[in-house]
């Protein structure tokens, strides 16, 4: 008989640096489910891989002084490494910028354009460079992103957009009909609430602000949008084919099973995603989890607060498999979890050494004792063995119910029930006490072997979570994990059967300062952060008021002692000179200009709707972060032109001293933004 088909993916991991703790968690995850499947006959393909484009991307890469694909390819290596080093058994590795990909993706995009769900505009609207999504001004929270709560920009120009709202009552009948299909619930309601039922606006799915995507094969100077490149993944990972050639895998596979994402990129998976497999005539995936966030105990990781724990600094200390451990027992279905050195020490030397590498190595241990390590069955029993079995038994039962709901951390809950059972059965056995019994020796031998036989149960269950723990254990005793239509049956060890004669401890406690000890090696967080404090207080020192006013002093006395001579260039009339258009503009956001020592970027508002990007050549003197929130004098009438390959639609006026130090042109009063300079 066929197995029956499994698809589960996780989504692909943004290329733009080393994933933390936080981040190896979905594969973690996503692993445990694909190979409990496995063990539960399924045929499962299991897909993870990385998202390689965007203008992050394209920034990180420039300061790197590499170029993107340079740049990618570290990166991209740099997870994949992590993802082994976690024993995670993905079946396939996906990169955006994979030949097969891009080219589905054009195709894609031109299907989608030329059946007219995809047209061109013009946006204009705020841009979150981290999550490289747009917002509406409704959708922002307090004014930033409101997924990652960083600070947007302004943003204008050339675009295609895709008509979400031709879709969207297909996907709320959709959803009403499959409540299944967004989980867990609050995550569903969520999407309802926030961004179905308020209308779905028609979403940007180009850029030509940046050069780092997958170009848009019939107007070039567009790249295809992140969201619309990386959601694709999920079926050219298969081998789909818009010309209708895609390889037998897509059919056998498609529609996914399962999409295991972070909470966070939920709206996408949800709304964005299967609206364009509507488009495209494809069925929908059948489940899209949204798991919650392994926090530490001070917030959300990140670099700059300096609390990142990475997936191969934990495993130096701990072992692979007691962080897989650690990371899927900890996390709550649906709220966050909370992860720290000193709780990972606390629940290996509770859970991992004593609950279950106790209950291995005193089960062998007195096996080697009393019996030269030969486990017999001689069937004496009594009515305690009864209730023992009954827990053994029943542990299926419990985790095959767990995991049909995704709860992991539940299923190893009841999981290590087992084992807790089995020390408190030999509690109530007393197996050294039988063994001063000359009479009690079938019954000890009886003991040891129920022992030996519920911990093989246990252990065979926990492979999906702890699949080198479990191999561990079945070597010591001398056999193989069972198969999951042999759960059923108490007794399928053979008798006789001889295990280790020297039990390897699977689990060594550990003192916690000695851990914060090791931590403090690779780990120096307090060191990084007055690091970083030193740094910024020099910098606000350098950008005191007081010290520009020094500067500028020295600048004007440097000026006097020069004493140029002023060029006159040739004389225009009134009329030439009312020709051009100068207003007071606000500059809302900046960022310096990829490839240039000199040039900054500006978003200047010129009043309502009215936003223009203005190139200029003051890096020297000012920063992208000095610049927000100046107001500046700007010729706003020239004929736009690129410079180093970036559009400027103005010019900001600037004095120039002798020694070629800029200063801003400014009004004396605080006008705002597209009064009009006459």
């Amino acid at each position: 008989m066929a197995k029956k088909p499994y698809y589960i993916t996780t989504a692909i991991a943004y290329a733009s640096g080393k994933p933390h703790i936080g981040n190896t968690y979905e594969i973690v995850l996503a692993d445990s489910i694909a190979r409990y499947k496995r063990f539960a006959g399924y045929d499962v393909r299991f897909m993870t891989g990385t998202d390689e484009h965007g203008q992050k991307i394209e920034n990180k890469a420039f300061e790197n002084m590499q170029t993107p694909k340079e740049f990618v390819d570290e990166t991209s290596g740099e997870i994949k490494r992590i993802w082994d080093l976690m024993n995670t058994s993905y079946d396939k590795f996906i990169r955006t910028t994979d030949d097969y990909h891009e080219k589905q993706v054009q195709k894609i995009f031109k299907k989608l354009y030329d059946q007219g769900d995809i047209y061109k505009g013009h946006y204009v609207g705020k841009y979150c460079t981290p999550c490289e999504s747009f917002f509406t001004d409704g959708q922002l929270i307090d004014g930033k992103c409101p997924d990652c709560g960083r600070p947007v920009q302004e943003a204008k120009e050339e675009a295609y957009f895709f008509k979400m709202s031709k879709y969207q009552d297909k996907l709320m009948k959709h959803i009403e009909q499959h409540p299944e299909f967004i989980q867990p619930e609050s995550r569903r309601n969520e999407m309802v609430n926030n961004f179905l039922k308020p209308g779905l606006q028609d979403l940007c799915v180009s850029r030509t602000s940046f050069k780092w995507g997958i170009p848009v094969d019939f107007d070039p100077k567009h790249v295809v949008y992140v969201w619309v490149d990386a959601l694709s993944n999920y079926i050219t990972g298969l081998g789909y084919d818009v010309d209708g050639k895609s390889d037998e895998k897509f059919y056998k596979y498609w529609p996914a099973d399962l999409h295991l994402i972070g909470k966070d990129i939920l709206r996408f998976h949800t709304v964005y995603w299967p609206i364009m497999l509507m488009a495209l005539g494809l069925p929908l995936p059948k489940q899209v989890f949204g798991h919650p966030w392994l926090l530490q105990s001070d917030g959300k990781m990140s670099k700059s607060k300096g609390n990142v724990m990475y997936a191969d600094d934990m495993v130096d200390i701990f072992g692979v498999d007691a962080v897989r451990f650690f990371v899927l027992h900890e996390m709550p279905f649906e709220n966050d979890g909370v992860i720290s050195w000193e709780l990972m020490v606390e629940r290996l030397n509770s859970e991992l050494a004593n609950t279950l590498g106790n209950l291995v190595n005193r089960t062998i241990s007195m096996s080697n004792k009393y019996f030269g390590g030969i486990v017999t069955n001689t069937n004496v029993t009594e009515p305690v063995d009864e209730d023992l079995k009954k827990v053994v038994m029943d542990c299926r039962y419990k985790v095959a119910e767990c995991m049909d709901k995704l709860k992991v951390a539940d299923a190893i809950t009841e999981i290590f029930a087992l084992f807790k059972r089995c020390n408190k059965y030999i509690d109530e056995t007393m197996p050294w006490a039988l063994a001063k019994e000359e009479d009690k020796k079938d019954r000890l031998n009886t003991v040891l072997y129920n022992l030996v036989e519920s911990i093989i149960i246990g252990a065979t269950l926990l492979e999906p979570y702890m699949p080198e723990t479990t191999e561990k254990i079945m070597a010591q005793l001398n056999t193989e994990k069972r198969k999951v239509t042999e759960l059923g049956k108490f007794g399928l060890y053979k008798s006789g059967t001889k295990v280790t004669e020297q039990p390897e401890i699977l689990f060594a406690r550990l003192d916690v300062k000695e851990v914060m000890a090791k931590v403090a090696e690779f780990a120096p967080v307090e060191k990084e952060s007055m690091y970083e404090q030193a740094k910024k207080q020099k910098e606000e020192k350098e950008n005191s008021a007081e010290t520009k006013k020094i500067k500028i002093a020295e600048a004007k006395v440097q000026a006097l002692k020069a004493n140029p001579d002023v060029v006159d260039k040739q004389e225009i009339s009134i009329e030439e000179f009312q020709k051009m258009q100068l207003m007071i503009g606000e500059i809302v956001s900046c960022e310096e200009v990829p490839n240039s020592r000199k040039l900054l970027c500006s978003q200047v508002s010129f009043g309502k709707n009215n936003v223009k990007q203005i190139v200029s050549g003051i890096k020297g003197t000012y920063s992208a972060e000095d610049m927000v929130g100046k107001k500046v004098v700007a010729i706003v009438n020239l004929k736009p032109c690129k410079l180093a390959g970036v559009v400027s639609e103005g010019m900001l006026l600037c004095a120039e001293d002798p020694e070629g130090n800029l200063s801003l042109l400014t009004t004396e009063k605080d006008f705002p933004g597209g009064c009009f300079i006459s």
